[in-house]
């Protein structure tokens, strides 16, 4: 599709965060937006209400539309509301996510697992729903938003997130290469640690076992309750969380087949960008070695 066609994009966990923000660039930039929103009618209605009072103010193509991404009927039902209302899906944007913080110890087994449904299992079952139309039309964007936890400088006490986010980021690299001949492109924003301007830390959960977290206050205390502030002082008083749907804009402003596998939208510069450069290189170079150069994305070839 030519970069300058208004597509048609669905993004996941758009009620607040990232993805609210995301959802409304897009819609701005020209593109019809279906908004992935769950309990629409319940706990999230006032989120929907704003943005129907968003669409009409900018008078921009923006829909909320129900999407529970712990559910296969869910996605499937979103997907199939999607092409009902425009004919096509042109890109999906991965952001559906929860964080958490606390000690790993004291977190259930069950927890990790919810996290894992929500921030990695969520993105399968969005793919399955969508990817047959993207294959059958030789054509579309998946847009992944990642975290710089993945590779970066990450501080303790966010192990259950990090390890989701972490096989995300495995999940999305495996699909870029699986989905490219079909002409699908993969587009993996990171961002950094962003402690304003989203809901990440204010809404974190916390560790079931009370008793297993208690016992790491003695030591650790101070440093759990601070950790938001000692993460807000390595970023610029200037930097808004809004960069990271910017950057997704101007990914789907890119022509098909240009759009580079990384975006990293870090003001914190803990690293991650280093490192996934080195580990996407090694891949780019084992690519070659087998002879699959033509799985890898724009400027991961040697």
């Amino acid at each position: 599709m030519p970069s300058d066609t208004p597509q048609v994009v669905l993004v996941t966990g758009a009620s607040s965060g990232f993805g609210a923000l995301t959802v409304r660039a897009l819609a701005r930039a020209g593109h019809t937006v279906h908004a992935g929103i769950r309990q629409t009618t319940t706990r999230n209605a006032p989120a929907v209400a704003e943005l129907n009072r968003h669409a009409a103010e900018h008078s921009v193509s923006l829909h909320a539309v129900e999407l529970d991404v712990t559910s296969q009927e869910s996605a499937d039902a979103a997907v199939d509301r999607v092409l009902a209302a425009e004919g096509r899906l042109d890109m999906v944007v991965h952001n559906a996510g929860h964080m958490v913080t606390g000690p790993a110890e004291a977190f259930t087994p069950e927890q990790l697992a919810q996290l894992y449904d929500v921030n990695v299992l969520g993105a399968q079952r969005v793919n399955r729903a969508a990817l047959p139309h993207l294959r059958a039309r030789g054509e579309g964007l998946l847009v992944w938003i990642g975290s710089s936890s993945t590779r970066g400088g990450c501080p303790p006490f966010l192990a259950p997130y990090f390890a989701a986010k972490a096989a995300m980021d495995a999940l999305a690299v495996s699909y870029a290469a699986e989905v490219i001949r079909f002409g699908i492109d993969t587009a993996i924003v990171v961002p950094g640690a962003f402690t304003s301007g989203t809901n990440h830390f204010l809404n974190a959960g916390t560790p079931a076992d009370t008793e297993r977290a208690a016992a790491y206050d003695e030591r650790y205390g101070a440093l759990l309750g601070g950790l938001d502030k000692r993460l807000a002082a390595l970023i610029p008083p200037d930097v808004d969380a809004a960069q990271v749907a910017e950057a997704v804009v101007r990914l789907a402003a890119l022509p098909s087949g240009t759009r580079p596998l990384r975006t990293h939208v870090d003001p914190a510069r803990d690293g991650s960008e280093v490192v996934s450069a080195v580990a996407d290189r090694v891949r780019a170079e084992f690519f070659h070695r087998v002879g699959l150069d033509d799985l890898l994305t724009a400027g991961s070839s040697l």
